[in-house]
C-alpha cells in the first residue's frame, strides 16, 4: 500500500483489540502515528513503552476537551482513528457511573470529532462502528453507534465508518468466550446461507480478526477518495 509521505494518523482507543493493531500497521507502513494512551491508565508504562519500540509517538493525556484540542493541534493529523469502545464490565471495574456506552462510545468519539473538526487540515475521520447499525437499534450499545454515526455523516470532516460483525482472536487480554463461540456459531450459520445463495449477507456478519481489519480500515483511511465512505462486509476484508 502506497501512501503519501505527508500522512499523519492519530489514534484514539490505540491500546484497544483493534487500535493497537492499527498503530502496529501504521508505523510498518512508514506513517507517523500518534497512538493515545490515558495517563490514569494503570498499564500506562507497559503501553508507552510498547508503541515507542516500534516506533509509535504516545499521546499521553486525559479526555478533556482542552487536552484533546491540545493533542490533535500538537499532532497535525491528517487522519483520525475513532476506535473507542467499552463493556458494562469494565465500566464496572472502572467505576463508570451511568450508561457506559453513552459516556464512551458516544461521548468520547463527539469530543474526539468535535475537536477534530477544528483543525485547519480537515482530517478524515475514520469511526469504528458495528454491523447492524440502524435507526431500529434498540441496545444501548447500538443506539450509542447510531448517535455516532450521525454526528460524523453530519459534520465537515470527510469519513469512513466501518461496521464489522464480531472481531474474534484467542490474544485478546479480555477473552471474551461469549463472542468466540457466538462468532463462530454464526459463521457456521452464515457458511449455509452463502452455500444456498445469500453470499451478501455471509459476507456482512460472518467474524473477522483485528489483523485483517486493521488493513482495512488503513487502506479505506488513506485511499478513499469520496468525502464520506460506509464500509461493511468484504469491504472490511
Amino acid at each position: 500500500m502506497a501512501v503519501e509521505a505527508t500522512t499523519t494518523a492519530f489514534v484514539a482507543g490505540a491500546t484497544g483489540y483493534v487500535g493497537r493493531e492499527v498503530v502496529k500497521q501504521l508505523v510498518g507502513l512508514g506513517i507517523a502515528t500518534h497512538a493515545h494512551v490515558r495517563p490514569s491508565s494503570g498499564r500506562f508504562e507497559e503501553w508507552r513503552q510498547r508503541f515507542e519500540a516500534i516506533g509509535a509517538n504516545v499521546c499521553a493525556c486525559d479526555w478533556t476537551s482542552e487536552a484533546i484540542g491540545a493533542a490533535l493541534a500538537n499532532a497535525e493529523p491528517t487522519h483520525v482513528f475513532s476506535l473507542l469502545g467499552t463493556t458494562r464490565s469494565r465500566a464496572k471495574s472502572e467505576a463508570i457511573t451511568g450508561d457506559p456506552y453513552d459516556k464512551i462510545d458516544y461521548g468520547l468519539t463527539a469530543m474526539l470529532y468535535e475537536q477534530a473538526a477544528t483543525l485547519a487540515s480537515k482530517p478524515r475521520f475514520v469511526y469504528l462502528s458495528a454491523a447492524g447499525v440502524g435507526d431500529s437499534a434498540r441496545s444501548a450499545y447500538m443506539r450509542a453507534r447510531v448517535r455516532a454515526e450521525a454526528l460524523v455523516r453530519e459534520g465537515p470532516l470527510p469519513y469512513v465508518l466501518a461496521r464489522p460483525a464480531v472481531i474474534t482472536g484467542s490474544d485478546r487480554d479480555d477473552r471474551r468466550r461469549g463472542e468466540e463461540f457466538a462468532g463462530k456459531a454464526i459463521d457456521g450459520a452464515l457458511s449455509v446461507l452463502g452455500a444456498l445463495g445469500a453470499r451478501k449477507l455471509r459476507e456482512r456478519y460472518r467474524s473477522t480478526t483485528n489483523t485483517v481489519l486493521a488493513a482495512a480500515l488503513i487502506r479505506l483511511a488513506t485511499e478513499s477518495v469520496d468525502d464520506g465512505v460506509v464500509a461493511e462486509g468484504i469491504d472490511l476484508r
